[in-house]
């Protein structure tokens, strides 16, 4: 049982939090004021920097090299995924749709992509690169899709792309820089990798702020309104769609890789990476603009589920493989 716990106490929380703050969103809506957002601004930016701090990104220059997987997977990850949601959006409520879409615009997460590569038996010298490309592009990429794909939304007049711009800069890119950086001292990286199991944990408490937050404005969206039935419907879509999104891109990603003559452990990385996106970005941007955190959470719920099976399948299979290799 502690074991469990010890493993699994990140997603017990997330789902405490959200309903802590989803039914009692009255008493915390001091947590989620306007006055809050340089607090919050600040927890992404220290977030992303602790994050990004263990990164070796001196591994991407083996990708570098050879650079068709990661190409293949920031395609997906950039291109596929956000026009395939644009798509897929369509059969949700306006009110997760603007989160759903949020989810599909963001970067690849940090830390997750390379661990699941490595655990798999894949190339994580192609997922470090694809993770550093996509987040430091980020302020780019991001805003360009949220203007085409939420033009319509009436939330969207709160999301100005130039101003997303600069925001997405200053607490996505820059904190990923400095962290880099700073990992030019041999203590610096050496304290990185020694700790990092504490700045793990310190990220995921930032990462709970923000579901604390959004499930806050989602109880107070929610408040008065009379279509429980409807509700449940929309919520067994988007998690559908969310979920099926994922598998979809990893599959995806590993199947190209091997069409186009890639390598299996580059196939691997290319799925995962192609796929995976990184939550705390996306709660930053749909608590600042007033849509929905449920996609984005059912996301990074899915990718967690999803690519820890698919994780252990290549591993048990590697292993199968060597022992009869052995035998």
């Amino acid at each position: 049982m502690v074991r469990f716990l010890q493993q699994r106490w990140f997603l017990i929380a997330l789902v405490l939090l959200f309903l802590v703050g989803s039914f009692g969103w009255r008493s915390l809506l001091w947590i989620a004021a306007d006055e809050t957002a340089l607090i919050r601004d600040s927890i992404v930016a220290a977030v992303l920097f602790l994050m990004a701090l263990p990164v070796e990104a001196r591994a991407m220059w083996q990708a570098v090299r050879r650079p068709l997987a990661p190409l293949l997977a920031i395609g997906i990850s950039c291109v596929v995924l956000p026009l395939t949601a644009w798509a897929l959006s369509n059969l949700m409520s306006p009110e997760l749709a603007g989160g759903y879409l949020i989810a599909a615009a963001i970067p690849c997460t940090l830390a997750s992509a390379s661990v699941w590569t490595r655990q798999a038996g894949g190339n994580d010298s192609v997922s470090v690169l694809v993770t550093i490309v996509t987040n430091s592009l980020c302020f780019l990429i991001t805003p360009f899709w949220l203007a085409v794909m939420l033009g319509g939304q009436a939330n969207a007049s709160s999301l100005d792309a130039v101003e997303l711009v600069v925001k997405l800069f200053w607490i996505v890119v820059l904190p990923i820089g400095l962290a880099q950086v700073v990992r030019l001292r041999k203590e610096v990286a050496g304290f990185a990798a020694r700790h990092k199991t504490v700045l793990g944990v310190l990220t995921q408490l930032g990462i709970l702020s923000f579901v604390l937050t959004g499930a806050i404005q989602t109880g107070e969206r929610l408040a008065g309104a009379d279509r429980t039935g409807m509700l449940a419907a929309d919520l067994f879509v988007m998690v559908l769609c969310t979920v099926g999104l994922h598998t979809a891109m990893l599959f995806l990603g590993i199947g190209a890789a091997k069409l186009v003559g890639l390598s299996r452990g580059d196939g691997i990385a290319v799925g995962f990476a192609g796929s995976q996106k990184t939550l705390m970005v996306g709660l930053g941007i749909a608590v600042d603009s007033g849509f929905s955190v449920l996609p984005i959470i059912a996301y990074h719920i899915g990718q967690l589920l999803i690519d820890t099976l698919v994780a252990d399948h290549y591993r048990l299979r590697a292993t199968n493989k060597n022992g009869s290799t052995n035998d």
